[in-house]
């Protein structure tokens, strides 16, 4: 069980796994795990703490059961070095499988490992491994992903639902769910990345009838925003509209407006008391169920448990 580091590797990328593969060993698994570097020595991590690798790749038996390539904040630089690289290409080669945390996907896509394969990353660097990598396919919201002997997690805690996903495929659900109580996790966290990802994202649009369109509804998510009436007041037809706002923006006028909506129902929760019926009103969605189901399908949680998990930090 292999975990790489290099410098400025994210901390938790590393220690995450380490711990939950080195707990296992408690229940009956038996992990031989090293944290290596290019050379054996101190590494520099994203937290300013020094880890001492035990020894360098070429310390490594010739066959491996696990590699894990983790990441740091600025991939680009992980990538830019062609030794680091090829150093995990060829440890790939020799490995039964290879799993990636947070940004660690970069170095495996720049290594041609992701090449035709369905490959998560943190939320936050989706939309660049999509673009940087166009042959992967990238899920956005899954903790993590797994295609054929490769697994990839989204951003530096999933790491820790990667790496108790493996001890139960290695060892059986048991063993997972002691090593999940003993760190106090969950063995399978509710919902998906998208509960923690930022406000949604949109398109710029500088064509006015778009941009008119979006400034209406924004400024008020609360009110009902027709379709009929947006492209009356836009002066162009139902049908123009529709055809220009899914070219400019990527979407429907009505998905758009929803949008808006689960946005401005997010703050409310997170900032007030009100009862999820008032929020649901404030918000535009007209019932307390369409707002549901509207977070539901976007986030996969409800309501209730989005102000539960995003309010505050303070228990009841």
């Amino acid at each position: 069980m292999a975990v790489l580091t290099f410098p400025g590797v994210q901390l938790l990328d590393v220690a995450g796994p380490a711990e939950v593969f080195t707990t296992a060993n408690a229940y009956g698994a038996r992990y031989d795990v090293r944290v290596v570097s290019a050379a054996a020595g101190p590494v520099a991590t994203s937290a300013q703490v020094r880890l001492d690798a035990a020894g360098g790749w070429e310390d490594l038996p010739a066959r491996l059961g696990t590699l894990v390539v983790p990441g740091r904040r600025d991939w680009r630089e992980a990538v830019a070095d062609p030794a680091l690289v090829a150093g995990t290409a060829a440890l790939a080669g020799r490995a039964r499988r290879v799993a990636s945390v947070c940004a660690g996907a970069f170095m495996l896509a720049e290594a041609g490992l992701l090449d035709g394969r369905r490959a998560a990353t943190h939320w936050r660097l989706a939309r660049e491994l999509a673009l940087a990598y166009p042959g992967v396919t990238v899920e956005t919201d899954a903790l993590f992903v797994r295609d054929g002997n490769v697994v990839t997690s989204a951003g530096v805690t999933a790491g820790i639902d990667l790496a108790l996903a493996l001890v139960e495929e290695d060892h059986g659900p048991d063993v997972a769910r002691e090593v999940a109580r003993e760190l106090v996790v969950f063995m399978a966290r509710p919902g998906g990345q998208s509960q923690f990802s930022a406000r949604l994202t949109l398109r710029e649009s500088t064509h006015p009838v778009v941009r008119q369109v979006m400034d209406v509804v924004g400024a008020d998510p609360g009110a009902d925003h027709d379709l009929t009436a947006l492209a009356r007041r836009a002066g162009v037809s139902v049908r123009h509209l529709s055809r220009l706002f899914r070219a400019h923006t990527g979407m429907t006028v009505g998905r758009y407006a929803e949008s808006i909506r689960l946005e401005a129902a997010q703050a409310l929760l997170e900032a007030s008391g009100e009862p999820v019926d008032t929020v649901a009103a404030r918000a535009g969605f007209g019932s307390a169920e369409t707002m549901r189901r509207a977070f539901q399908n976007t986030l996969g949680i409800s309501p209730t448990v989005y102000r539960a998990r995003f309010r505050t930090t303070v228990p009841g």
